[in-house]
């Protein structure tokens, strides 16, 4: 079975393609076009228009990459919650006109769940706890009772968003997670920043608010408040994932989503588990950010499980929680 993904959450159009044969999946093509600007975040408007006028190609690309047709698709998956409203609807009328025209079977996933499962998938990692690190999301996840249970998340914004909305005050440009590992990286001076942490539950914005004032103030270099600012917030991640593992028995973190292509917050994770007898799973950079072989994986999944979606019924749901999804196919 080959089954095509749809990836249009946010700042990324992204197309993957999967073949799966005798319970072996092969991912065949993940290609991928990402908005980008050199001073403003994400404006949803423009992020929408962008994914408009890259979504053939990105498509024909990946069928090229693929070596397949059109007409060899056996089923269409998109990313249907949650997201941005503008960018989603995008990616579900490309799916939707796809699946029409084709005549093939549609299946919307949940973007959250798609990251956890493509993890599972290539890092073998088994019934792990997923630390989910993006610009919209912040959450530690993990499996029980026909769900995937929310154990502790954000309580304002996101971790990547903290960061790239810093980044846009240096100049830096969006997304600017990358631009702030490298200035970390020539630092070692912590200077001291809130670090708030509520139970299972962080908070990010008066941190950004602490920083933004610090360095408005001049007494402080880029690299320091880079380099500390990292630390801050990976810590309060690490802390809350600890806590995490002690109350679910879980032995095993899988790290997902952009934020966690940083190598440092990789490195704190890593030795948390090692100190607590745990081991830590993290898939290559591709499929960590953003793609669309992450939507064909759980939309294969999700299809073998009965979940395939009438075409007047492809809505989007651009505030469906993670916790929020009936899991069906484990």
């Amino acid at each position: 079975m080959i089954v095509l993904g749809i990836e249009s959450t946010a700042h990324t159009f992204g197309i993957g393609i999967i073949k799966t044969e005798a319970n072996k999946t092969k991912i065949l093509a993940n290609v991928k076009d990402i908005y980008t600007t050199q001073k403003e975040g994400i404006i949803p408007a423009k992020v929408a228009d962008h994914h408009v006028e890259v979504c053939d190609s990105v498509f024909q690309k990946s069928l090229e990459i693929a070596k397949i047709k059109k007409k060899d698709i056996d089923v269409i998956a998109f990313s249907q919650s949650p997201g941005l409203g503008h960018t989603l609807r995008i990616g579900a009328m490309f799916a939707r006109t796809f699946a029409a025209t084709l005549h093939k079977p549609l299946v919307g996933v949940n973007h959250c769940i798609a990251h956890l499962e493509i993890g599972r998938l290539l890092t073998k990692a088994k019934d792990p706890i997923m630390l989910y690190v993006s610009g919209a999301n912040t959450q530690v996840i993990a499996y029980e009772a026909e769900k995937y249970r929310i154990f502790g998340e954000t309580l304002d914004i996101g971790v990547g968003n903290c960061l790239d909305t810093f980044a846009r005050l240096l100049g830096l440009g969006f997304p600017g997670g990358p631009k702030i590992e490298q200035l970390a990286k020539k630092s070692s001076k912590y200077i001291a920043l809130p670090y708030v942490v509520k139970g299972m539950d962080v908070s990010f914005g008066g941190i950004l608010t602490n920083i933004q004032t610090k360095f408005s103030s001049g007494e402080f270099s880029k690299e320091d408040l880079c380099y500390s600012v990292q630390e801050t917030v990976f810590s309060m991640l690490v802390e809350v994932t600890e806590r995490a593992l002690a109350h679910t028995g879980k032995t095993k973190v899988l790290l997902a989503g952009g934020v966690a292509c940083n190598k440092r917050l990789q490195q704190m994770v890593g030795v948390m588990c090692k100190e607590r007898g745990a081991t830590s799973y993290c898939p290559e950079n591709q499929y960590l950010v953003d793609n669309g072989a992450m939507i064909a994986v759980l939309g294969k999944l999700m299809y073998d499980a009965g979940n395939e979606l009438q075409i007047e019924k492809a809505i989007i749901e651009p505030y469906l929680r993670t916790d929020e999804v009936f899991v069906n196919w484990r």
